[in-house]
Formats: structure tokens, C-alpha cells, sequence
């Protein structure tokens, strides 16, 4: 159901209108509270806006489809990188007159939101995120898509605004969703998931082309970034029609606490188990067992060979003045 912030009549009038898509953090008291100050900053910017809120992932690409069929031009994620991720894949879907008819915009309130911090949208300064949406600076960025097939031998693809990870870093993202749903506390489960990684440490048998190179060795972790990648892979910009690669070698336990003091720091490229890659496409002829994580979120772990690949300027995306 909507709530109508603002009964407009004229059909040029309601395409001004913003359609904001609020998607609460996990069982987090916190959410009314941080909507509120949205919803007061909206007010006191005077945005006309309708606002409908989703109930989990599936509910995400739905309501997107919603607000694009009711002829919205301005779609604002209120969430996290994985919110981001439905509302891009779903936009994705649509034809191309109709993508560059439609600005996403994002607002971030998720337990991830490594993208909006990349344009620096803060979750602690709503009124400055929605003073920059309200100018309408658009710039067009680029996605990360992975091409794969799953078990049934289906043929399936996902966009990525920020990051692909593939090893050990999806294997974290698993591990932190597992504590995140026993302890509820989103520093506290990420604390936990760091702890239980070094008992719980991997290496994995992979076999990559990247740019002219073969790459046949056990490697710990792999980020593909389209973005910044949770610090791994801090030079990529979405906007360069190329993805960076950070693919990690297996360190010793002290390197691997070197290599995460650096990743805290935004020092990541300069461990010397890293090493890095730019391309346009990255294959993936082996990587058994390896978890792949897309834009925060764990997807079914590809069958045989994969490939991942930039498309270029294919979004409209609202960014800061």
C-alpha cells in the first residue's frame, strides 16, 4: 500500500514525484526512529514523495516494478548495498528508453552501504543526502554483471553496482549472516565472523584469466569490484568501463591479521599477498566450493565456469552536489 505524502493531480506533477522505497535494517528498533529523520528532512526540503516499504528482498524488485509501471522518474533506495543490488537488477530488466527515463537514488539505512559511502552519503546525515538527491545531479555509471549456470544447468546472470567476492570474503558474508541471526547485533555478528575465520580459514583450488594472464593456484579470496569492495578493491570507480580485481594468495595467520589491519585502513592493495588486476572481464574457469557473494549477498554458488564482465554507463544514478 502507498502512504501519499502529497495529493497531486497532473500526471507531469506526480512524475516529479519521488517514489522511496524504505527497506529496514534486520530486526532493528533503530528503523522508525531513522525514518523519521528522513521523513522530516523530506518535509523541510518540500520533496513530494510517495513511500512504500518492502518486506524483504523479493518485495524490493516488486515494489521497483511498481513504481516504474505507475511512471516514476525518480526511485530512491532507503537501504543497504543488497537493496541497491534488487532495485539495479530489476531496472535492468526493463528496456533501455526506459532505464535512461529513470533516476535511482539512494538513501543508506543497511547493515552494508559501502556504495553510498563511495559518493559520500552518510546514514548519520539525512538532511545533506536528500539536499543533493533534490538537485538531480545524474551521472551514468556502470555495472559488474556475472553470467553463470546454476546446478540445473540454467543459464542466469547478476548486475553489481559494487563488488563480486568469490572464496574466503563470501565465506565471511555467510558467517556473519549465520551470527547476525543467532546474536542480532550487526558489530557484533561482524566481530564474531572475523573470530570464527581464522578457525575457519580456506584456500581454494581456482583457475582465472584475467586481461592476457592464467591464473592456476590455490588463492584465499577474490574481489571483483565495479566499486570500492568493502576496501578491496579501493581504486575501482563505477564509471570507467573497467572492474579492479584484488585476488589474495594464501597468507600465514599473522599476515592475514596484517592484511585485515590494512583493509581497515584503506591500505588493502599494499599487502604483498595481494595482487592486483584491472580488466573488462574476469573468466572463472574453476573455483570449486568457492562461495560467491554479490553486492553483500550470498547467491547460489555457480555450476562449471563463469564470467564476469562491465557493461558501461547503463544507470541513471542520482549523486552528490
Amino acid at each position: 500500500m502507498i502512504l501519499t505524502a502529497q495529493v497531486m493531480n497532473e500526471t507531469d506533477n506526480k512524475n516529479k514525484r519521488w517514489g522511496i522505497i524504505f527497506c529496514p535494517k534486520y530486526k532493528l528498533s533503530s528503523n522508525r526512529k531513522q525514518w523519521l529523520k528522513v521523513q522530516q528532512a523530506l518535509k523541510e526540503k518540500g520533496v513530494s514523495y510517495d513511500f512504500v516499504q518492502s518486506e524483504n528482498s523479493d518485495s524490493v524488485s516488486r515494489l521497483v516494478k511498481m513504481l516504474i509501471s505507475n511512471n516514476y522518474k525518480t526511485i530512491i533506495i532507503m537501504g543497504g548495498d543488497s537493496a541497491l543490488n534488487d532495485a539495479v537488477n530489476c531496472l535492468m530488466q526493463e528496456e533501455k528508453n526506459v532505464r535512461d527515463s529513470i533516476a535511482i537514488g539512494i538513501i543508506p539505512n543497511g547493515g552494508l552501504n559501502d556504495f553510498a559511502r563511495f559518493w559520500g552519503f552518510k546514514e548519520s546525515h539525512p538532511e545533506q543526502t536528500v539536499e543533493w538527491l533534490q538537485k538531480r545531479r545524474i551521472r551514468k555509471i556502470d555495472l559488474g554483471c556475472i553470467r553463470y549456470q546454476n546446478k540445473k544447468g540454467e543459464n542466469c546472470h547478476r548486475y553489481f553496482a559494487n563488488c563480486v567476492n568469490i572464496g574466503l570474503s563470501a565465506d565471511i558474508m555467510n558467517l556473519r549472516r549465520q551470527a547476525h541471526s543467532m546474536l542480532g547485533s550487526t558489530t557484533l555478528s561482524f566481530i564474531v565472523s572475523l573470530v570464527m575465520m581464522l578457525f575457519h580459514r580456506l584456500d581454494y583450488k581456482m583457475h582465472l584469466r584475467i586481461n592476457s594472464e592464467e591464473i592456476k593456484r590455490r588463492v584465499m579470496t577474490i574481489c571483483i569490484g565495479s566499486g570500492p569492495g568493502y576496501g578491496q578493491t579501493p581504486s575501482a570507480v563505477p564509471y570507467n568501463g573497467l572492474l579492479d580485481v584484488s585476488a589474495v594468495y594464501h597468507p600465514e595467520v599473522l599476515q592475514l591479521l596484517g592484511g585485515l589491519w590494512l583493509l581497515f585502513t584503506g591500505r588493502f592493495l599494499n599487502h604483498h599477498c595481494v595482487h592486483p588486476f584491472r580488466t573488462r572481464e574476469v573468466e572463472v574457469t574453476e573455483a570449486k566450493h568457492a562461495l560467491v557473494g554479490v553486492d553483500g549477498r550470498l547467491i547460489s554458488t555457480p555450476s562449471g565456469s563463469y564470467r564476469i564482465e562491465v557493461e558501461q554507463e547503463v544507470i541513471n544514478f542520482l549523486i552528490p552536489d
